[in-house]
């Protein structure tokens, strides 16, 4: 390690979790979720290492993050589905990205965008079938399906899939999420569509609720190596965790026992003890609300963080153990590296380990590892 702090981004790891899951989850098209630049890890690395690993199509949030894909030079199938009322969907039309309708106003927009850029576009329509964010109401399918089917008969739309998300909130809910989809695609049949492609599930579902598969899954957080279950951690699934960030020792002092450590001195030393500064805080996305509980690992041996988590820096109790300036902080990795993950990381700050890896800021340069067709 070279760099005072740093995320190593493991692209192998992302290939071999993405081939692991297609395995495991069998259906035809796999989307691998790259939205907010690939959970921090990086959107266009991630997605070549993704491809590589048997993924057909891509997911982002935006239209933008679409685009920075496609100048990227990555030519997958992609879409994009959360739109703000002024979204560019002409440039997205022009770059062969699939548009993510929530609403009939979003549907006439697309068309009109595609008349306007003498292409068909490419759309799925996103129902709400429970979890009450954006997508069309049961109320509105008839109307909105009708709609796209009429615009894809004179060849201003192709309605190539349905798609929804589920809560993950109870096995009973979510059944009754799959129930209103299966609505919402008698629909869309109904209203003369031929859907090509059938999505719910994000990486849980498609582990566990094998009715929730359909002809596509989303898989976001399990192809980061990370599990999306409180009850069964990212090994039992087969997973190696992708990110590990880590950071040098950038000072160490000796304190008497009694002494207080950084602001508010919210722990003071039991006994007289070293203390080893780590340059990473909350500005690097480090969680102000792990201090006293989260622990990192150094030269093998985990360590307790002690006292507030600055912007900048936060401080370990590394009790007797010869540390010194430059040695290889990691705070979280994979288990099978001896040394603490994200979810740990997350129970510490009372979140997620989706939160924990997709917080950390851009201050934190990423190196890669590379994996098959991947590029550093």
């Amino acid at each position: 390690m070279t760099d005072f702090r740093e995320a190593v981004i493991d692209l192998g790891a992302v290939q071999a979790n993405v081939a692991h899951l297609r395995n495991l989850i069998g259906t035809r098209h796999t989307m691998a979720v790259v939205k907010a630049n690939g959970y921090g890890h990086g959107a266009v690395q991630v997605a070549r290492a993704a491809l590589a690993g048997g993924a057909d199509w891509l997911g982002v949030a935006d239209i933008d993050e679409a685009l920075a894909l496609r100048a990227a030079g990555i030519d997958a199938p992609l879409l994009a589905w959360l739109h703000g009322p002024d979204a560019d969907f002409a440039a997205a039309i022009s770059a062969d990205i699939d548009l993510g309708l929530s609403s009939e106003t979003q549907v006439r927009r697309a068309a009109d965008a595609a008349t306007a850029v003498g292409r068909t576009a490419s759309v799925q329509i996103k129902l709400e079938t429970g979890l009450n964010r954006n997508g069309v109401d049961e109320s509105d399918w008839a109307t909105v399906l009708g709609l796209s089917a009429a615009f894809e008969r004179v060849g201003r739309l192709r309605v190539r899939g349905v798609f929804s998300h589920l809560a993950n909130t109870s096995p009973e809910d979510d059944l009754a999420a799959i129930a209103s989809f299966d609505r919402g695609l008698a629909a869309a049949t109904a209203a003369g569509l031929t859907v090509d492609l059938a999505h719910l599930a994000s990486t849980a579902a498609a582990l566990r609720l094998p009715a929730a598969r359909y002809s596509m899954v989303r898989l976001g957080i399990g192809i980061y190596g990370q599990s999306p279950f409180a009850d069964e951690d990212a090994a039992a699934l087969g997973l190696s965790a992708v990110m590990t960030l880590r950071a040098r020792v950038a000072a160490v002092r000796r304190v008497a026992a009694g002494a207080g450590v950084s602001y508010d001195y919210l722990w003071r030393a039991a006994d007289d003890t070293t203390l080893a500064l780590v340059p990473l805080g909350y500005a690097d996305g480090v969680p102000r609300q792990a201090m006293n509980a989260a622990r990192v690992a150094i030269n093998g041996t985990q360590y307790p963080v002690v006292g507030r988590v600055a912007m900048d820096q936060f401080l370990v109790d590394v009790g007797t153990a010869p540390v010194a300036v430059g040695d290889v902080v990691v705070l979280f990795g994979d288990a099978a590296a001896g040394v603490p993950t994200a979810a740990e990381w997350g129970a510490a700050a009372g979140t997620i380990n989706y939160d924990i890896i997709t917080r950390v800021g851009a201050r934190v340069p990423r190196r890669y590892l590379a994996a098959d067709a991947a590029e550093q």
